[in-house]
């Protein structure tokens, strides 16, 4: 991270296979960092991406995700075991509607999805199940990790999206595999694009890490 000044705040995510990406939660969690910008909104750009990130409010901390040209839903380039839908938003994500997202063993289901020849560079794959309008279930396995996360925000988002396509509800609720929930809002665009697309959700400081001197430039 590079401490705030007159710009942005400046985020950099590195996945554990030491890849780097965009990463809504981590890019939340960040305001649990001591010294994180006061305020309740914060500009910030996010491994390239331009967010905006909101804290202070009773759903938890929320990121609005990136805009404009580029981000949206796009055609799935290949076939799927169940409905699905594929989408960018700072990182690749497809989600597939199942019956029973507790019931499907994602170390078999996920990895030939991920890996799939139709998407070069590979995905995030989530699963959602619907249990009420804007209510919904969701399991997430993320590259970079290759396993599966207890919550993949960008995947949450666009899963959001996607089953709003025929004129769902443009407010969420998803369940993750925490057992937490978040909350997703945005505006529909044409071109299965958004705006004003914000991810919502609690954030913990867990612990506090001090990085090896050899690792500061």
């Amino acid at each position: 991270m590079q401490r705030p000044g007159t710009g942005p705040w400046v985020l950099e995510h590195w996945d554990t296979d030491g890849s780097k990406s965009f990463c809504s939660n981590g890019s939340r969690a960040a305001l649990a960092v001591p010294g994180a910008p006061d305020g309740p909104l914060v500009e910030a750009i996010s491994s390239g991406e331009r967010i905006l990130l909101r804290q202070g409010r009773e759903e938890g901390v929320g990121i609005r995700m990136p805009e404009g040209e580029g981000f949206a839903l796009r055609e799935v380039p290949m076939p799927t075991p169940h409905p699905a839908g594929f989408g960018w938003i700072g990182n690749p994500q497809l989600v597939l509607e199942v019956p029973s997202v507790a019931a499907l063993d994602l170390r078999d289901y996920a990895p030939p999805l991920r890996h799939h020849a139709g998407l070069p560079g590979g995905t995030n794959v989530n699963v959602v199940e619907v249990i009420a309008p804007g209510e919904a279930r969701i399991r997430s396995w993320e590259r970079g990790v290759e396993g599966e996360t207890l919550c993949c925000g960008t995947g949450c988002a666009v899963a959001a999206v996607w089953l709003a396509r025929d004129g769902g509800p443009h407010a969420w609720r998803l369940r993750t595999a925490s057992g937490e929930d978040v909350t997703v809002t945005f505006l529909p665009e044409a071109g299965g694009g958004w705006r004003d697309l914000w991810l919502s959700g609690p954030v913990r400081r867990l612990g506090h890490v001090q990085p090896d001197p050899s690792l500061h430039p």
